[in-house]
């Protein structure tokens, strides 16, 4: 009894397959054989001259790293770098998020020549510049780009007594 169990078991799952959705048995055993297809990896870009725009505020210092058209390749900042409250706006801070977004634009684009751009007014600003240039990237030029207020804001209205 249990000998005609398996033999029904056996035929329920040697089921007839329709000839239409079956391949012959050559291009299985050959699809078999070929390794599954890999993912194209994506061609790494070489950025060798870039630019690196330095923020710093009073609360914060940001790094940003682009290519001569504007597209960042890297940033940091003092916040993303592990620094909290009132020690973000510190040149240490400041110092350490400009190793971190050179090492990392080194590492992934091979980045050796930048123009530098520094905009504001916070303790970083010195720091940041001054790391950048003791890094192993010639810096061509170094420029000024903050804001200029003109005209200022629209005064008090005058007081009615």
């Amino acid at each position: 009894m249990a000998e005609e169990a398996v033999k029904e078991a056996e035929k329920k799952t040697d089921a007839p397959v329709e000839a239409d959705t079956a391949a012959p048995a050559e291009q299985t055993e050959a699809e078999a054989a070929k390794p599954a297809p890999k993912k194209k990896r994506k061609a790494r870009r070489s950025v060798s001259e870039g630019q690196i725009h330095v923020l710093a505020t009073f609360n914060n210092t940001i790094i940003t790293v682009t290519d001569n058209k504007g597209n960042t390749l890297a940033t940091a900042s003092a916040g993303a770098s592990g620094f909290r409250g009132s020690k973000k706006g510190t040149a240490y801070a400041a110092q350490v998020a400009a190793e971190k977004a050179i090492s990392t634009a080194r590492q992934n684009y091979g980045l050796s020549k930048a123009d530098v751009f520094v905009k504001g007014v916070g303790m970083g600003r010195d720091a940041a510049v001054r790391t950048l240039i003791n890094q192993k990237i010639t810096i061509d030029n170094v420029k000024d780009v903050t804001g200029i207020p003109h005209g200022g804001v629209r005064p008090r209205r005058p007081k009615r007594n």
